[in-house]
């Protein structure tokens, strides 16, 4: 099964994805890791991202299919994959769907999650990082604690700039103008499976299952609450 997953930022992408990959055993391919990866390990992708960062430039889109390419035909991706968080505008979807079909890769679905503004924002701006470790928590998870559960750091708790209220809603308007139309895109090839993600996790997750069993009830066996 293929899958892309599609959201606002905090909407719970990378959660489910991680969820899903366990579940349905594909695996989970987020963009930034891949990238990471390519550069670690030296690919020829990997180098020109890598030659791309080091000149201070951005790494441009054709390195980036490079690198989503190379990665898609691994063999771990024989049996399907979840891309998390991309393509991330309409001429990314394009392109991207000229790379599947090449591949003779036509049947995925994009999942795409969604909450309401101010629940999204209620969610990141409840969000606290380890100086040290950089793990993030919420409120609830450290409240009255003074040291890091994961590397205990005594008061190492900050709130990132990126989960300020101000920039959290810069960054949904920014969603909405550059990333909506890729939904549209995949809405006109009818691929899309609409799933509300407020709730728990569970609940969420549970919702996505039970779409992707309605679609194909023969390619999940796993049992769904």
């Amino acid at each position: 099964m293929r899958i892309i997953l599609f959201g606002s930022p905090g909407v719970g992408k990378g959660t489910q994805a991680k969820i899903l990959s366990s579940k349905l055993n594909i695996p989970h391919i987020s963009t930034g890791d891949i990238l990471r990866l390519a550069v670690k390990e030296q690919t020829p992708m990997g180098i020109k991202a890598q030659e791309a960062m080091n000149a201070g430039e951005l790494v441009s889109d054709d390195i980036m299919f490079g690198i989503i390419k190379d990665t898609l035909e691994q063999d771990r991706c024989k049996d399907g994959f979840i891309m998390d968080g991309f393509p991330r505008n309409h001429l990314q979807a394009h392109v991207f769907d000229e790379m599947l079909a090449k591949m003779d890769i036509y049947n995925f679905y994009v999942i795409t999650l969604s909450a309401k503004e101010e629940e999204i924002i209620a969610r990141l701006t409840n969000r606290r990082a380890c100086k040290s470790c950089k793990t993030i928590f919420t409120l609830s998870e450290i409240e009255n604690l003074d040291k890091c559960p994961k590397c205990g750091a005594e008061k190492s708790f900050y709130q990132r700039a990126d989960d300020s209220e101000d920039v959290i809603r810069h960054r949904l308007e920014v969603f909405k103008e550059s990333t909506q139309p890729v939904l549209k895109h995949y809405e006109t090839k009818k691929k899309v499976l609409y799933i509300d993600a407020e709730g728990s996790v569970e609940e969420v997750n549970n919702r996505i299952l039970l779409a992707l069993k309605d679609k194909e009830p023969d390619s999940i066996t796993i049992s769904v609450l």
